[in-house]
């Protein structure tokens, strides 16, 4: 079973009919209980870096989710939000991130000739995958998804970067530390690629 968490900061309801439309089971729920039978998890995520937090630690989530993740290797994607939780820190907050990732969340700071660039960074982006990775099997050169963000991720380690875009700047369009995997654009909004994007977390996960 595949479960969509609910902290109460992403439009679930897209992540899972996509999941749907490849012929997946999934639920979405709050529940630690159920968070703890889950085979794999979505963790999706809209909004600010603290608040995603903050909601995880209040809802009981937290314990179980590393629980999941860190001793039982459940796999685990990260989306938008849900990937800059994934990192220790964020420079949006205060609080700890989950430090699944070694990287830290980093807002965009344009100046020269990228100053006239608007953030967040919205839209259509292209990707280039640098590693070699089952998220992005059977998937074009090039393919393109949907960005909104205003932040980005920044890897200590080069190889646990799958795939970078460019807005002003080269960033980590999806990363991945053995079943930690994370994506900082909207599969769900990013129609054939995006489809392709679940149906291999799904299969191949």
């Amino acid at each position: 079973m595949i479960v969509i968490v609910d902290y109460d900061m992403g439009n679930l309801g897209s992540i899972a009919n996509m999941l749907k439309k490849v012929g997946a089971k999934a639920t979405i729920s709050s529940d630690p209980a159920v968070v703890g039978e889950a085979e794999k998890l979505i963790l999706p995520g809209v909004g600010a870096f603290d608040n995603g937090m903050k909601n995880l630690n209040e809802m009981g989530l937290l314990s179980v989710l590393n629980q999941k993740v860190l001793r039982e290797k459940t796999p685990v994607l990260g989306v938008c939000l849900g990937m800059q939780l994934l990192t220790r820190r964020s420079e949006e907050g205060k609080l700890p991130g989950l430090g699944w990732i070694e990287a830290d969340t980093i807002k965009f700071n344009f100046n020269g000739q990228a100053a006239s660039l608007k953030v967040p960074h919205m839209g259509w982006n292209y990707i280039d995958v640098c590693q070699t990775n089952s998220l992005f099997q059977e998937m074009p050169d090039h393919s393109r998804f949907y960005f909104v963000h205003s932040y980005y991720v920044n890897c200590d380690d080069n190889r646990t970067i799958l795939a970078t875009a460019r807005y002003g700047l080269e960033f980590a369009a999806a990363v991945a530390s053995e079943n930690v995997l994370g994506v900082q654009f909207h599969p769900e909004k990013s129609h054939k690629f995006g489809m392709r994007l679940y149906k291999n977390f799904v299969e191949r996960f």
